[in-house]
């Protein structure tokens, strides 16, 4: 019965690819969607509108007003599909493209523009890859197989399931899902001792928009194996799961957090701090959270050392003594504990850590993002503070590089901000008035400090994190977007290895059926 059964789907697909080679001569429906996707199988992955999915994620887009101000002419999907098998990733892609949807892919939904579920095309799916969240942990390889759905939390927690000498260098916040995290890059609090999430993923399972499942590495060649590493997995396909190399911790890791008031020479240690933090020992990773609170702009060193305080207090002392830190301020941990730690979690369950919710309460943003080569002089700094005096909320987080960052040449994978920069900033500025006029006033501050902020980073171009998306940099023009046209944004993202990304999409798609307002375009030589 399994062998007709897979026989049938195996008609039912070719039958598919044949159809979408047909020019479609019709605008699609919701209900022509459905009739392609009929099949003897069960259809329950399928979320029409009133569905309580359906209904969750339209209520939780509600709440996000910046999104709903842009120019989206299509802001709700005409279905939800949540695959449970890739027969079923195969279908709904062989179907979009017969009709005409646009696919938008949602592995996590932290997503700085919407753009795995938002879409200005008209119609489009999300394909929620939520059902395809497996982990399994391999020890006595070092490694993980993690579904595209999962989140880095989930991932966390299994490992610390399985060993206490084993960790995974990704990001601080549990609920991001891996699929986005990693084919963007992946920064976290390990990058300076083991780099990128994406420098340490070995192998991967893609479909791509003919249905075609590339079962690893060695099918998919090695210029996907590259792009999908990095240049954002959804320009190219599906990524149906990650193998990643698991990474040696030691059984005991160091925290500190230091708050420093706008009245302690914050200004002087923040300016030290960018000469030290990249050269300082590739186990230490300190960054610098920087906001307004209450009125009064402070600043808080975080940071992770693997390794004991023994050691870290002498190495601080001689490194960054104006810190003044001292053993009271530090605290020992295993290596999980220091994921919670880094979450402002620290002390609740590691269960905590399997929470995939989004709790924003009403809690609008607007991000950018910088990377600085030289360090910023005092006075240049100054001007940030005052500047941080205009908002209520604004948040500017400075994480280090150096270590292995700058060991890992440039063109290695897309993710080229390498040797030569010091540390990449991170702007936010958060509103929770649910007013157009609100919105515009942050929006446009946050423009103007990024304008502020160009003589003091990088240039030619400036450069920017694929994973702190901003569609300020430029958008595409629909499916006959060109790569001139992509230059000034891909440039900023992935300096020149956008034409090598470019000429990769060529190749995989050459249609350019997965694409989103700043989707790589195909080049074609």
């Amino acid at each position: 019965m399994r062998k007709l059964q897979a026989f049938a789907l195996s008609l039912f697909l070719l039958f598919l690819i044949k159809w979408v080679n047909s020019d479609s001569k019709f605008s699609p429906s919701r209900d022509q969607f459905l009739s392609c996707m009929s099949t003897h199988s069960d259809s329950s992955f399928i979320h029409k509108p009133y569905s309580r999915l359906y209904t969750d994620f339209s209520q939780s887009l509600s709440q996000n007003y910046r999104f709903l101000s842009l120019n989206f002419t299509s802001q709700k999907p005409i279905l939800i599909v949540t695959p449970k098998t890739e027969s079923e990733i195969q279908r709904s892609l062989l179907c979009s493209r017969k009709l005409g949807v646009q696919v938008r892919t949602k592995s996590g939904g932290h997503d700085y523009e919407g753009l795995s579920y938002l879409s200005s095309q008209s119609p489009f799916i999300i394909l929620d890859l939520i059902n395809l969240r497996a982990i399994e942990i391999n020890l006595k390889e070092e490694t993980a197989l993690v579904g595209a759905g999962a989140t880095i939390g989930e991932l966390y927690y299994e490992i610390a399931k399985s060993s206490k000498i084993h960790g995974f260098p990704a990001g601080t916040c549990p609920s991001v899902g891996v699929g986005g995290h990693f084919s963007g890059g992946g920064f976290g609090a390990m990058m300076r001792k083991h780099g990128l999430a994406a420098d340490n993923i070995v192998d991967a399972r893609f479909v791509d928009a003919n249905g075609r499942i590339y079962n690893g590495r060695r099918e998919m060649g090695e210029d996907l194996f590259w792009a999908v590493r990095g240049g954002g997995a959804a320009s190219f396909g599906v990524v149906i799961s990650w193998k990643v190399k698991l990474v040696r911790v030691p059984e005991k890791v160091t925290c500190f957090t230091r708050h420093l008031p706008f009245t302690q020479n914050m200004t002087k240690i923040v300016h030290r701090w960018q000469y030290i933090a990249a050269e300082l020992e590739d186990n230490l990773f300190i960054r610098v959270i920087v906001y307004n609170s209450g009125g009064s702009v402070q600043a808080t060193f975080q940071a992770n050392y693997l390794g004991g305080s023994d050691k870290l207090i002498p190495l601080m002392n001689q490194k960054f003594p104006e810190l003044g830190l001292v053993f009271q301020d530090c605290s020992e941990m295993r290596w999980i504990d220091s994921i919670m730690y880094f979450n402002w979690k620290k002390g609740q369950p590691l269960e905590t850590l399997l929470d995939r919710e989004q709790r924003y309460n009403d809690l609008y943003f607007k991000a950018k993002s910088d990377f600085v080569k030289n360090p910023i002089p005092e006075t240049g700094l100054e001007g940030i503070w005052k500047r941080f005096h205009e908002v209520e909320s604004p948040v500017m987080i400075m994480e280090p590089l150096g270590g292995k960052m700058h060991e890992i040449g440039e063109t290695e994978t897309p993710f080229p901000h390498r040797r030569g920069n010091l540390y990449n900033i991170q702007y936010m500025v958060k509103w929770r008035v649910k007013e157009m006029e609100e919105m515009k006033k942050h929006v446009r501050w946050m423009r103007l400090l990024y304008r502020y902020m160009r003589v003091y980073v990088s240039g030619s171009p400036r450069g920017a994190y694929l994973n702190y998306r901003d569609l300020d940099l430029g958008i595409n023009k629909g499916i006959n977007s060109s790569f001139e046209d992509a230059t000034l944004w891909g440039m900023r993202y992935f300096g020149t290895n956008f034409k090598r990304l470019a000429m990769v999409k060529g190749k995989i798609d050459p249609t350019n059926f997965f694409r989103n307002e700043q989707s790589v375009p195909p080049l074609i030589v």
